[in-house]
């Protein structure tokens, strides 16, 4: 822009799921893109210790990659355009870089000096472009806007559309100006024209999509906007640009990972050591802890630390300083201490951010569930590792697509978050679940399934043997989701605030079961209203209300008689209707759910997991 201003504020959380480094924030004036981690100023973030987390997105990222960092906060209202935390946050740029003036139709990059920027200090969201000099503007500015068309591919790569190479067929040495106008009375795309005032070409919008599309324009130039515009920020690409709509849901999705805390210590003295090594590591006495408990005291902080002794935390640092030998953790395996944690039948103690007590399984599904825990407290960090475009990147098959870089180089660091919540966990029958499993009609099930998988992948140019999840996920996340449903309706958290995370395993070692939680960045995740409804007689009810709700969606029969060869989908009875739930309560993107696996529907009637619910 060629100043720094503010342009407006986001909750910390969206860096990671919406807005992260690469993604477009609309704002109400203008767009801008979140720049990458090399511009973000480290002073200003948040330290965010989680080792497992770390282990883990260091086997993504590199081993070079040091903390994970929340993004910067300004903590303090501002009032004062001079004072120094009005700079706090995450640096952005206007993109895309075309705009247009409202009146005269008149196109170009924002920094070519044919338009200027309106800056409001006091109320950022009032940040706009004009068009200054504009014929029809009766002397007076008029609103610049960005012009809403882009191209990406499927490399993660976006770039502005090419309005010159469009409107011109190819290259060409024309520099005259651009207008974009609009002829009919409709908004469709063979309404709205570009031409060119230098040597009167013109061309509509319609000509940049399909197949005609994919002739005129350009091979991709391996553009990542959010990393500058120097050579570093481009690749040899070459892939078959897409055109895309500005806001539109697939031109950022994000590549995250994520975990529970939980105890990784035999005592709660020795687990609030290890959360707070990053503090602790540097004392290398007991007279330099003596001064630090002072310190701390007089701060207000590690409260919980100071209630032990001097030489009993002394002690469990010492411990905690001898080297051990780290488990290796995968990707396929991430989940499994959280499972062993969950499942274990030693007593429940209470560990910092892990609360929780047994529950009492519900008469009525005592064959089925094995297990209900009741977390009070939870504790779960996620960390942005890298983004897609165009596709998703498939949980169980991680060559959907390549996650793109959030830097230059490999990173040191990568942004993360914290939320804390309350949850509900239940353990399924593993041999229900696998007498269930060898029922002729879940593998008929089962195989119509993998079938639209495996299209599903063929069409990507993927091979299609790989990462189908299986029926048990298929009936665990379609449970997950109904379960949410229910529980949005009867907790007082709204169902976008509760979120799912499934154990699901075959053969050895297997895992089933759900967890369902609130999370939030403050203490509203917290308030014990999830917990509440796991008492065993609310918990039967909710169950019992969601199969029966389930067994008929109000799109029947037209989502139980779902085909998804036919349309390559990835889900079988299942729609916004009846289990479909809010993107972020989902881990899979509203991928791989069946109601025919789990309860009776007009189409499938003999492969539900739950049978003669309603009777």
């Amino acid at each position: 822009m060629g100043n720094t201003c503010r342009v407006g504020n986001i909750r910390p959380s969206q860096l990671l799921w919406t807005y992260g480094p690469g993604a477009m924030i609309d704002l109400p004036n203008f767009s801008v893109m979140t720049m990458g981690l090399d511009s973000w100023k480290q002073d200003q973030c948040h330290l965010i210790e989680e080792p497992r987390l770390l282990e883990q997105v260091r086997k993504m990222c590199g081993a070079q990659v040091e903390r994970m960092l929340q993004p910067p906060v300004c903590e303090t209202e501002l009032d004062n355009p001079n004072d120094p935390h009005s700079y706090i946050g995450v640096p952005v740029q206007p993109f895309p870089r075309w705009f247009r003036c409202v009146k005269c139709g008149m196109m170009a990059e924002y920094d070519s000096g044919l338009f200027d920027i309106k800056e409001n200090f006091y109320r950022s969201e009032r940040t706009r472009f004009v068009h200054a000099n504009c014929p029809k503007g009766h002397g007076k500015p008029v609103d610049a806007v960005p012009v809403r068309f882009l191209v990406a591919c499927k490399h993660g790569h976006v770039d502005d559309f090419p309005w010159r190479w469009f409107v011109h067929d190819g290259p060409s040495e024309c520099q005259g100006a651009l207008y974009f106008y609009e002829k009919g009375a409709s908004l469709q795309t063979e309404n709205l024209w570009v031409e060119c005032k230098g040597c009167g070409k013109r061309k509509s919008l319609a000509k940049a999509f399909g197949q005609i599309g994919q002739e005129t324009l350009p091979a991709c130039r391996g553009h990542h906007p959010h990393l500058g515009y120097d050579a570093d920020s481009f690749s040899d690409c070459k892939e078959k640009l897409r055109p895309i709509l500005l806001g539109a849901t697939n031109s950022w999705f994000p590549v995250t990972v994520s975990v529970l805390a939980i105890p990784t210590r035999d005592n709660e003295l020795a687990q609030l050591v290890a959360d707070n090594w990053s503090v602790l590591n540097v004392i290398t006495s007991v007279e330099m802890l003596t001064m630090a408990f002072t310190m701390w005291q007089a701060q207000g902080l590690l409260v919980e630390l100071r209630s032990y002794g001097v030489n009993d935390v002394w002690a469990a640092i010492e411990k905690e300083r001898k080297p051990k030998t780290a488990e290796e953790v995968t990707d396929e395996d991430i989940k499994v201490p959280e499972w062993n944690e969950l499942i274990s039948e030693k007593p429940i103690g209470k560990f910092p951010f892990f609360v929780c007590k047994k529950g009492v399984v519900p008469d009525a599904f005592k064959n089925e569930i094995r297990k209900v825990v009741l977390l009070e407290r939870l504790r779960k960090v996620n960390a942005l590792v890298g983004f897609t475009r165009i596709e998703a990147r498939d949980e169980f098959a991680d060559d959907v697509a390549k996650p793109s870089g959030l830097c230059k180089g490999p990173p040191k660091f990568v942004p993360a978050c914290e939320v804390f919540g309350e949850g509900l966990f239940l353990q399924f029958d593993e041999s229900v679940i696998a007498q269930w499993e060898t029922l002729p009609a879940v593998k008929k099930q089962e195989t119509e399934l993998r079938k639209a998988y495996a299209g599903w992948r063929a069409n990507r140019g993927l091979d299609p043997s790989k990462g189908f999840p299986g029926a048990r996920f298929y009936m665990l996340h379609t449970i997950a989701h109904l379960f949410i449903r229910e529980l949005a309706l009867e907790c007082g958290y709204n169902a976008a605030s509760i979120q799912e995370r499934i154990y699901a395993k075959a053969g050895e070692k297997p895992m089933a079961g759900i967890l369902i939680y609130t999370a939030a960045s403050d203490s509203d995740g917290t308030l014990g209203g999830l917990v509440g409804l796991g008492a065993p007689e609310k918990l039967g009810v909710i169950l019992k209300k969601a199969l029966v709700r389930a067994e008929t969606c109000s799109s029947d029969p037209l989502c139980s008689d779902h085909k998804n060869k036919a349309d390559w989908s990835l889900h079988g009875a299942a729609c916004h209707a009846c289990a479909f739930a809010a993107e972020t309560s989902c881990e899979v993107g509203n991928r791989y759910l069946d109601r025919s696996l789990v309860v009776p529907t007009y189409a499938v009637k003999d492969a539900a997991f739950f049978k003669g619910v309603g009777e």
